[in-house]
C-alpha cells in the first residue's frame, strides 16, 4: 500500500478581468452590494474563441506536469472535474489527453460541481494507493461566463462566478507519514434542485424544447441557487467534514497549518475560520480576485498558496468543499 502526494501544481485564468463596476454597467448592481454579500471584487471571464474549459485545463496541466518533474509519457491516468464541458459529450478528459499528446491512458470526467476537485483527488488517491497507477493528472476547470444570465434577473447568481482552471499531479509516495492521509466524501441528493441548472437535460427540457418554445422568460437553462439555504447547509457541512478528517487521523484543529476551502463565498469561509478559531495565516482565500470558479477554485487557491510560500514541507493542509448536489468532502494532506 502506498500514499499519494501532490507532486506538481498549476493554474490558469483568463486575462480578461471583470470588476464589479463593469457588471454595474450591464445590470442593476454595484461594488458595495456584491462585496458585502460575497466578498468578490473581480473575476475573470473568457473571451469567446480564445479560451475553453479544455484549453484552460491544458494550460494549467502543463505547468503542473513541469513542476512535478515528470514527463507526459509518465502520466498514467487523467481525471477532469467540471460542470461546464466543451461538449455535451464527450467530456474534456479525453480532449486533454489528446491536446497534451498523452499516451492512450484512461480519462475520467467528474461531475460534482463545487466539490468536483475534492472528489477527483479522492479517486486518484485510491488508484495510487492500490498501486494501479503511479502518476495521475487531476484537473478542475470551468467556463461559467458564457452560460450566465447577465441581466437584472440573474444578478444574484451571475455576479458570483468566474472562469479558470487548476491542476495537480498526484504521484506515488512510499513514506506513509506523508502525502494524502485520508479523503471524506458525502452527498445529500434530496436538495439537488436548490442549486442546479436543469436544462438542457434529457429528463426536463432538451435543446429542441427550448428552441420550439422560444420563450424569453424561460430560466431553465440558467443556474438557480437558493442562496440562504445553500449558505446554511454549507457552514454545517464544511465544519462536519473538516472535523471528520481530523478525527480520522487523530489530529486537532490546532494541527492545521493551512485550510484551503472551496471559494464559494467569502462569508462562508470567514464563518468557518471564526468557528475553528483559525488565524488569517491558516486559511487561504482568493475569491475576491477570481470569484467562484467551482471545480477550479481549490486547485487555483492551493497553487497560489504554495507559490507564495504559505505551504511548506511537513505542513498539515486541509482541503474542503461544499456545493451543488448537495455534495461535500475534505482531503487531509501531510505536505
Amino acid at each position: 500500500m502506498y500514499h499519494s502526494k501532490i507532486s506538481g501544481l498549476g493554474y490558469y485564468v483568463p486575462e480578461n478581468v471583470v470588476t464589479n463596476d463593469d457588471l454595474s454597467k450591464i445590470m442593476d448592481t454595484n461594488d458595495e452590494w456584491i462585496q458585502e454579500r460575497t466578498g468578490i471584487k473581480e473575476r475573470r471571464h473568457v473571451v469567446r474563441g480564445e479560451d475553453t474549459t479544455t484549453s484552460m485545463g491544458v494550460k494549467a496541466a502543463e505547468i503542473a506536469i513541469q513542476r512535478a518533474n515528470v514527463a507526459k509519457e509518465d502520466i498514467d491516468f487523467v481525471i477532469f472535474a467540471t460542470l461546464s464541458p466543451d461538449y455535451y459529450f464527450p467530456g474534456p478528459g479525453v480532449l486533454v489527453q489528446r491536446d497534451l499528446g498523452l499516451r492512450t491512458v484512461g480519462a475520467l470526467d467528474v461531475r460534482n460541481q463545487c466539490s468536483g476537485f475534492v472528489y477527483a483527488i479522492s479517486i486518484a488517491d485510491q488508484y495510487i494507493k492500490t498501486g494501479m497507477y503511479k502518476n495521475i493528472l487531476v484537473i478542475g476547470s470551468e467556463v461559467h461566463s458564457t452560460g450566465l444570465d447577465m441581466t437584472d434577473r440573474g444578478r444574484g447568481v451571475s455576479v458570483i462566478f468566474g472562469d479558470g482552471a487548476g491542476a495537480a499531479v498526484l504521484s506515488r509516495e512510499e513514506d506513509l507519514s506523508k502525502g494524502i492521509l485520508s479523503t471524506h466524501l458525502h452527498a445529500e441528493g434530496q436538495h439537488a434542485e436548490e442549486l442546479s441548472l436543469v436544462a438542457p437535460g434529457m429528463g426536463k427540457r432538451w435543446v429542441t424544447d427550448i428552441i420550439a418554445d422560444n420563450d424569453p422568460n424561460d430560466e431553465s437553462y440558467y443556474p438557480y441557487m437558493n442562496g440562504q439555504f445553500v449558505f446554511k447547509n454549507a457552514v454545517v457541512r464544511f465544519s462536519e467534514v473538516i472535523n471528520e478528517g481530523l478525527q480520522a487521523n487523530n489530529l486537532q484543529v490546532s494541527d492545521i497549518n493551512m485550510l484551503v476551502p472551496h471559494q464559494a463565498n467569502l462569508r462562508i469561509s470567514q464563518f468557518i475560520q471564526q468557528k475553528f478559531k483559525l488565524s488569517d495565516e491558516q486559511v487561504y482565500n482568493n475569491i475576491m480576485h477570481y470569484g467562484n470558479t467551482t471545480a477550479a477554485s481549490i486547485p487555483i487557491a492551493l497553487t497560489e498558496a504554495w507559490e507564495k510560500g504559505k505551504i511548506k514541507s511537513g505542513d498539515l493542509v486541509v482541503l474542503a468543499a461544499f456545493g451543488s448536489g448537495f455534495t461535500w468532502g475534505s482531503v487531509i494532506i501531510r505536505w
